[in-house]
């Protein structure tokens, strides 16, 4: 695969995994109204600009509304990726050989780990009680896509820095939300642990307190002395 492909190739993967129908729809409308000729002439064609424009006027509801999100997600768990590897192909196509393969296999990758991102991210988002942060992200989200994909156009590299800066960043905050849910869950299973562990000393030390030591007597009550 020639470098100049390199940083469009993982821009388009990035921007599959995050919305793989915005970026399509993207690519097509370059390449069909703006001319590029640098994108496949195939994904302009009519029929590819209307099925990834009702994909994406879907996507575009169902990203926005809180835990539907990540059912979303989950069900394009297989589709993003895929979407990315094939962008990739058709970008590199004619190279032909071990480039083409390599372009396919660096989009999928590239989709996936975007992909993780954005789904583990939407169930920490989820979390909170209003809806307004879902609609937030999202939005930023679509226009991201839509933005680095125009950008590759006249600036790549550029356009792949950013992505790659966002995927590390997006990471970060993955391993930090999944460090912290753990710590959560520990310290709910150490006061599971504890709680009855505590229940069970308090008992035995009221019930040797109250007890009598065996061989000794009993200690009797003292009997009030009254005054006359």
């Amino acid at each position: 695969m020639g470098v100049e492909l390199l940083p469009s190739v993982f821009t388009a993967g990035w921007a599959s995994g995050v919305n793989a129908y915005a970026t399509v729809l993207a690519l097509g409308l370059l390449s069909r109204v703006g001319g590029v000729e640098a994108i496949p002439a195939g994904l302009g064609r009519t029929w590819v600009l209307v099925i990834a424009a009702v994909l994406f006027s879907a996507e575009f509801v169902a990203d926005k509304v809180p835990y539907f999100d990540s059912m979303w997600d989950s069900i394009h768990t297989f589709i993003r990726p895929v979407v990315g590897a094939g962008l990739g192909y058709l970008l590199t196509k004619d190279a032909g050989g071990y480039e083409a393969v390599f372009a396919t296999l660096g989009g999928g990758a590239t989709a996936l780990a975007s992909h993780g991102v954005k789904s583990f991210s939407r169930l920490g988002v989820n979390g909170s009680p209003e809806p307004f942060s879902n609609i937030a992200i999202s939005s930023a989200e679509d226009v991201t896509v839509v933005g680095l994909i125009a950008l590759a156009v006249a600036h790549p590299w550029l356009s792949a820095s950013i992505a790659l800066v966002l995927l590390l960043a997006g990471v970060l905050i993955v391993w930090l939300l999944l460090k912290r849910i753990k710590a959560f869950r520990e310290h709910r299973r150490g006061r599971r642990i504890r709680g009855p562990e505590l229940l069970r000393q308090r008992l035995s030390s009221s019930t040797h307190r109250d007890l009598p030591v065996i061989g000794e007597p009993a200690s009797t009550p003292r009997r009030r002395r009254r005054w006359n």
